[in-house]
């Protein structure tokens, strides 16, 4: 059973991803999959949040962004109930940290009881995303210090904030700090405090029952390894925890984009499950009551099946 459970569209994060949400989920029914979290990004509140795109209108677009999320939860429901015999669509949204204030907006986010989870990810540090482009990296390591190793270990420390205020159920892109690093494929465990950094957020996750992403989204933007990379997917292992599978796309060619080489992966490490989310009921929610979420296993080799 194939299934991802992080995914965008060009419908609700214009500029950010391309394609009608409707067209994504036909396409992802037509290539064999049986579930689909749909994980839109939050809203963003705050002008120096702001993407240089979107500072033409910055007033004006801050408000589109919020009235943007309130139509993907309702386009989102239609979808569920007219796809319901075809695919298993779970609503959920991919959360900020970009500072510990964002914890009660993703709360907030988080309440109205078609909303099954969210995705807890960092994508900024010191208020600077660190996965938009070399130059706004680099200034993000220049307020770290000039120190490489240093944002790193603020990343994790601003991670590690994020997983204690939110207690994600799936964590985003563990590492998505190596992206635009000079060196990606750094043995990080060199780094002693950053490696430590690093046990204690997985170890935080554990005990929280949440799970990693194996996120394939790593090897088409150029990477060598899935997020997580091998050294913290094998430390993640050995502590028993779990992975899902997401090819956090951004649109229809995106979608399973690089499946067999992440299940690969996965194999290597020694991992014989994936795990995904049944939601009861499906579709929809009755009286205004939230849903139930039971934890699903999927055999990795019959995940594989689908994209012999």
């Amino acid at each position: 059973m194939a299934f991802t459970m992080h995914s965008h569209s060009g419908q609700f994060c214009p500029g950010h991803a391309v394609d009608q949400l409707e067209d994504i989920i036909r396409h992802a029914i037509s290539v064999g999959y049986k579930t689909i979290g749909l994980t839109e990004h939050m809203p963003r509140y705050d002008e120096r949040d702001l993407y240089p795109e979107e500072m033409d209108d910055p007033n004006g677009n801050l408000e589109a962004l919020v009235h943007r999320h309130e139509a993907y939860l309702v386009e989102s429901q239609r979808l569920q109930a007219k796809y319901a015999s075809a695919i298993h669509i779970i609503i959920g949204f991919e959360a900020e940290f970009i500072r510990p204030d964002f914890s009660p907006l993703v709360h907030a986010l988080a309440t109205p009881p078609c909303v099954d989870y969210f995705i807890g990810s960092v994508h900024h540090v010191h208020s600077l995303p660190i996965d938009y482009d070399a130059a706004t990296y680099a200034s993000a390591v220049a307020a770290s210090g000039g120190s490489e190793e240093q944002l790193y270990a603020d990343y994790y420390d601003l991670q590690y904030a994020m997983l204690k205020a939110l207690r994600p159920r799936i964590v985003g892109h563990f590492d998505l700090i190596r992206l635009l690093s000079g060196n990606p494929d750094k043995d990080i465990r060199e780094w002693k405090g950053v490696w430590g950094k690093v046990k204690r957020n997985l170890e935080l996750v554990a005990e929280q029952g949440g799970w990693l992403e194996c996120n394939t989204a790593a090897l088409r933007k150029g990477l060598d390894e899935p997020y997580p990379c091998r050294v913290i997917a094998e430390e993640w292992f050995k502590m028993g925890g779990k992975f899902t599978m997401s090819d956090d796309s951004h649109g229809i060619g995106h979608i399973a984009t690089n499946y067999a080489r992440g299940i690969t992966y996965l194999e290597s490490l020694g991992v014989e499950h994936v795990w995904t989310f049944q939601r009861r009921p499906h579709p929809g929610v009755e009286n205004s009551t939230r849903a139930a979420l039971e934890d699903a296993s999927v055999p990795l080799r019959e995940f594989r099946e689908a994209f012999n």
